[in-house]
């Protein structure tokens, strides 16, 4: 699992409007969120304590998360979730559940690729929209 471990690009989304719109982000943000580059750093302590960093010119998110674990998680949107990550089938698997009446709960999923690559796929739960992020390793300079 440690293999997701380091630092990644972001090279390319698909269907990630039709993801955002469906989980509630509005227009205007969706807009430039689209247009930005984005840098996702993932590691992991000797203690099992994860970090997940997502830095981008917009905003910036940390999460520190142990696998299992329930903790409360701000979105880059602002949506407010209780979070909890597991490893599944080689994945790092992210569970969203929304605090709020009437929120989308999503299931996030990177995974590294054959050919070094990983895929982030973001599912609003209950609304059958899937969006994917494609990410190539990084030198952080």
């Amino acid at each position: 699992m440690t293999d997701l471990c380091g630092h990644w690009k972001l090279e390319k989304n698909e269907n990630m409007d039709e993801y955002m719109q469906a989980v509630g982000v509005g227009f205007a943000l969706r807009k430039i969120v689209s247009k930005l580059s984005s840098y996702t750093n993932i590691q992991v302590d000797e203690s099992g304590t994860w970090t997940l960093d997502i830095t981008s010119t917009f905003k910036n998110i940390h999460l520190q998360f142990k696998l299992g674990e329930e903790f409360d998680e701000t979105t880059g949107d602002g949506r407010h979730m209780k979070s909890t990550f597991t490893v599944e089938d080689g994945a790092l698997k992210q569970i969203q559940r929304a605090t709020k009446s009437g929120g989308v709960d999503s299931i996030i999923i990177r995974k590294l690729q054959e050919d070094g690559t990983m895929i982030a796929t973001l599912e609003a739960v209950d609304k059958n929209v899937i969006g994917t992020r494609s990410f190539v390793r990084h030198e952080k300079s």
